[in-house]
């Protein structure tokens, strides 16, 4: 494939990951009150990972363990306040003072959208081990030889 072979794209992919990476937490940070949030993290992450593994550079495996741990945070945040006494995904919110920073707030809706980005990220990087992305990837057969008439 010419991404793995190409040290324009992987250097180009290479760079471009971290500046994606900071977007997609600006977007899980600022989904609760704007638009964004787990999901919209969780597509930019995979669309990382989905770049990174075309172009042969490293990203995570085992798609199906993000998959379950993140179904296992959603799930816990969500019945969670059951144990309370409170209604079905009712939302606890933390603030503190910190010295840099200032007054921050965090709740759980925060663990709730850390779980459905990785749940994301887990379908993405399934759907690309299902589909042998990464064995496309390190695909390294020369292209075919045009025969030039003498």
């Amino acid at each position: 494939m010419i991404a793995a072979r190409s040290a324009i794209i992987r250097l180009g992919i290479g760079a471009v990951s971290p500046f994606a990476v900071v977007v997609g937490c600006y977007l899980l940070f600022a989904g609760h009150n704007n638009p964004g949030g787990g999901f919209a993290a969780g597509l930019v992450f995979g669309a990382v990972f989905a770049l990174r593994t075309i172009a042969g550079l490293h990203r995570p495996a085992h798609g199906i363990a993000w998959v379950a741990v993140g179904a296992l945070l959603v799930a816990a945040v969500s019945v969670l306040p059951l144990l309370w006494r409170d209604v079905l995904l009712d939302q606890y919110v933390l603030a503190a003072e910190l010295p840099l920073l200032g007054a921050v707030k965090a709740g759980t809706s925060l663990i709730f959208d850390l779980g459905v980005a990785a749940i994301v990220i887990g379908v993405v990087l399934a759907v690309l081990d299902g589909l042998g992305a990464t064995e496309l990837a390190t695909d390294q057969t020369p292209p075919a030889r045009r025969s030039v008439p003498e």
